[in-house]
């Protein structure tokens, strides 16, 4: 099915049921989670007396088990339903962001990240099914309005992140346990029962069988070099600016909403006029151009290429995503998990290994010419033909949960 041409988000938001909004609420909570620790990483290491490669472990933790779990959230959705599935993903992420408050060494910090990446992945996983089973007014306007909670949660992260941050680095942790458990509640009270829902059934190795598709695992590869290339920009930047968690906030702030402006509104236009495959190229390569010039040695520089890779950003978490749920024959809930755990993993090693990376060759800067290397690999493999058409439009429903960032 094919994206309504035109919907828009003026048009996703009318008349929308209680459920719709109380689910996209928990969203933007869920993807705040993302950067929230952006601003405070230097003083996370500060105050934990924690190197910056013990630091974005924080990151590799998160997006490692969220990798993995998303392998079998499909399958326990499809068993104990929707509902239970947000409920049960919540519940972890409201203990374990209450618990990261009270850490007392950065190994505690990590493995309590893990539990919040788990919980992310059960309730992500499930969300945008639940809005658009529940929202009025077509599938295409749902997503719309699933993209823009993601958008905001990317936005309002940071700066969450630098405003409770600029009080104590267990400020950002707390404030988000408060605001998942507000979620917890009301996705508890008013989303509806999973007695009649009904859903594929996932075995555990479909999502290995469906990346056997040669155009699928290139894309899904390709999508790991651009998501690694992605936390290289999140995880590592505020080291190299090393300004406080207010500025820090505030510059990542503007970058989550280049990626909202650009998810929801950018990347259909440029698909409908490139075709997916192509846009993808064409992003793909202009991100490696872009991370070039952030390897220049300038503050100023960075922060404007940090606010510009937003945009790249917001286009590059759709189009990759559409092109993935298109170019195989594989049912789309089976394609997203394989892609996805390819696309998570690349983030998970990325935030593993950027620390190191500057200490190896000895520049700060080091890690964004690694990161440009790798988008240009993912544009190569993105280059080799496929035998389907290349479609001109991305499907509505291609856009599924946790296959946004």
């Amino acid at each position: 099915m094919s994206a309504e041409p035109h919907s828009s988000l003026l048009d996703a938001v009318k008349g929308q049921p209680k459920q719709v909004w109380i689910t996209a609420f928990a969203a933007v909570i869920a993807f705040m989670g993302i950067g929230l620790v952006d601003p405070i990483l230097l003083s996370i290491a500060e105050g934990l007396k924690a190197t910056p490669s013990e630091v974005t472990l924080l990151f590799s933790s998160y997006l490692g088990v969220q990798a993995v779990a998303m392998l079998v959230t499909g399958a326990m959705s499809a068993r104990f339903g929707a509902k239970r599935t947000v409920v049960v993903g919540l519940t972890l992420v409201v203990v374990a962001t209450a618990l990261c408050a009270a850490s007392g060494s950065i190994e505690q910090l990590i493995g309590l990240r893990a539990i919040w990446g788990l919980g992310n992945a059960f309730f992500i996983a499930t969300a945008l099914s639940v809005i658009v089973g529940a929202a009025t007014g077509g599938q295409a306007g749902a997503i719309l309005l699933y993209e823009a909670a993601l958008g905001v949660g990317l936005a309002v992260g940071p700066l969450l992140g630098a405003l409770l941050g600029s009080i104590s680095w267990r400020g950002p942790f707390l404030g988000t346990s408060l605001l998942m458990l507000c979620g917890l509640v009301l996705c508890s009270i008013f989303l509806t029962g999973d007695a009649k829902e009904k859903r594929p059934k996932i075995r555990l190795l479909d999502p290995f069988r469906a990346l056997k598709h040669g155009g699928l695992l290139r894309t899904s590869i390709g999508s790991a070099l651009y998501t690694a290339a992605f936390f290289v920009v999140l995880a590592w930047s505020p080291f190299v600016l090393e300004w406080s968690a207010v500025a820090v906030g505030l510059i990542f702030c503007g970058w989550g909403l280049s990626v909202a402006v650009a998810g929801v509104v950018l990347a259909p236009k440029l698909a409908a006029k490139l075709g997916e495959r192509h846009a993808t190229v064409v992003a793909v390569f202009g991100y490696a151009v872009l991370l070039l010039i952030m390897a220049i040695p300038s503050k100023p520089v960075l922060v404007v290429g940090i606010i510009l890779s937003g945009l790249v950003s917001g286009l590059l978490n759709t189009l990759f995503t559409g092109t993935a749920m298109s170019i195989s024959g594989a049912p789309r809930p089976v394609a997203s998990a394989g892609y996805n755990f390819c696309r998570w993993l690349g983030g998970a090693v990325a935030a593993t290994v950027v620390g190191h990376l500057a200490e190896w060759f000895g520049a700060k800067q080091a890690p964004f010419v690694i990161a440009a290397v790798l988008c240009v690999l993912a544009g190569a493999l993105l280059t080799i033909r496929e035998k389907t058409a290349d479609p001109h439009t991305i499907p509505a429903e291609a856009v599924l949960v946790g296959e946004e960032m």
